[in-house]
């Protein structure tokens, strides 16, 4: 491992290397993440107005809702693309920490407009189920059946390409969202040719509104629990001071300790530690950030040390 820079102030605080070659969790910004960003954007992108058009001509809420769907992942996956391109460059005067929080700005954003569209969906069913309209089964069936083709196809170019992180996660859900909104105008096409039972569009396109806000909650709540710089979740702070009492020769006590996310994986944390004597203050502060990395995952921390007299 490469020896991390003390950085060391006269007022006694100890700055953590940069050094990421422990247990880093973060996820990994590559080519193969923004090339499956860009060809699922491109495959949706190359469908969704010709489905909008076709469900407004079959008179469809099903279909219609679907490729409205389709134009935001569209403009979604496209500032996913941007937002991985963003975070592949260093950190630099003005932005110290880099663009790593970027792709996590964009899956909150993502989120919103799922919840914005399920909101036009579930409005538009409503009056739809009390005014029912005709619908054409045969083109809504045609063009259903294609767009599943499509959904399918950039749902395997995102799982085969990303690399779990919220921001793919993010994609793949809306994806999977446009994918079930064409297995439900598949259903109401087929039961609207047999029965003419019209309010079958509406119902099922409440269902799938029903299954998007889900999946947006998820995001919403795992993103901006990131932006808020809340705690990692599967950090105990407890845990993680008893351990480094345990493991540290010479520290008699950790506290103000604080974590919180730069990025999904890339956990900060700033604590005081107090050495039990001027001996130890001097070697404390290293095997602190050592532990931190190898054990926990904790890559940059800021330690500010006092002695035991001094307390």
């Amino acid at each position: 491992m490469t020896e991390p820079h003390k950085g060391e102030t006269g007022d006694g605080h100890e700055h953590a290397g940069h050094d990421h070659s422990g247990h880093d969790h973060a996820p990994t910004v590559n080519d193969s993440n923004a090339r499956a960003v860009a060809w699922a954007g491109l495959l949706i992108a190359s469908f969704m107005f010709a489905e909008l058009i076709g469900g407004w001509l079959a008179g469809s809420l099903a279909l219609m809702a679907d490729a409205v769907h389709m134009v935001t992942d569209a403009a979604s996956l496209g500032l996913a693309w941007w937002a991985f391109q963003q975070a592949k460059k260093p950190a630099d005067a003005r932005l110290t920490y880099g663009r790593d929080r970027l792709p996590v700005l964009i899956a909150y954003s993502n989120a919103i407009f799922l919840l914005v569209v399920t909101a036009w969906i579930c409005i538009e069913a409503a009056e739809r189920f009390a005014k029912p309209e005709k619908v054409l089964a045969g083109p809504m069936f045609v063009i259903a059946v294609i767009g599943l083709a499509v959904n399918i196809g950039a749902f395997f170019i995102l799982q085969r390409g990303g690399d779990g992180s919220l921001n793919i996660r993010s994609a793949i859900l809306h994806v999977l969202g446009d994918l079930l909104g064409s297995v439900a105008a598949i259903i109401a096409a087929v039961t609207i040719y047999f029965t003419n039972w019209y309010p079958i569009d509406p119902i099922l396109s409440v269902f799938v509104a029903l299954l998007i806000l889900r999946s947006a909650v998820a995001i919403l709540r795992q993103s901006s629990h990131i932006l808020l710089e809340g705690a990692p979740p599967d950090i105990d702070r407890e845990a993680l001071k008893a351990d480094l009492l345990a493991a540290i020769p010479g520290l008699a006590d950790v506290y103000h300790i604080h974590l919180w996310s730069l990025a999904e994986g890339k956990v900060n944390a700033t604590m005081h530690a107090v050495a039990s004597s001027e001996e130890y203050a001097e070697t404390v502060p290293g095997e602190m950030r050592a532990r931190l990395n190898d054990e926990h995952g904790i890559a940059h921390v800021t330690i500010e040390v006092s002695t035991a007299s001094e307390t």
